[in-house]
């Protein structure tokens, strides 16, 4: 089989899996509540920008996390938010673990 074959039989396989199903309904569901939908971007642009944060200074901001602590809390209050974030973080999941095994495979020669 063609390495091209298999990472489109990959590709074919993700787009019916459960988690993306899953994350895919969520996201729709939330893009039809235009209020959710703008406090979700808001708080995924801020988990951004603490990601950015942290890998340039190897520090979390306390007080910035908390903040964010407390929009997360209060968001996943709705139901809708909640299945959008545990949608979010099981597709993350999936994707994490098809990378490591790919990253495995290779790891020999770019490591």
């Amino acid at each position: 089989m063609n390495i091209y074959d298999t990472v489109n039989k990959l590709a074919k396989e993700l787009k019916e899996s459960e988690e993306y199903i899953n994350y895919k309904t969520a996201k729709q569901a939330v893009s039809l509540n235009p209020d959710l939908n703008i406090k979700i971007k808001e708080f995924e642009k801020k988990r951004y920008e603490s990601q950015m944060k942290l890998m340039q200074t190897g520090q979390r901001d306390e007080k910035e996390f908390e903040h964010m602590q407390k929009m997360y809390d209060k968001l996943i209050e709705n139901q809708e938010a909640k299945m959008y974030f545990e949608a979010e973080a099981r597709f993350n999941l999936l994707m994490a673990d098809i990378n490591k095994t790919i990253g495995d495979s290779v790891k020999d020669v770019i490591s």
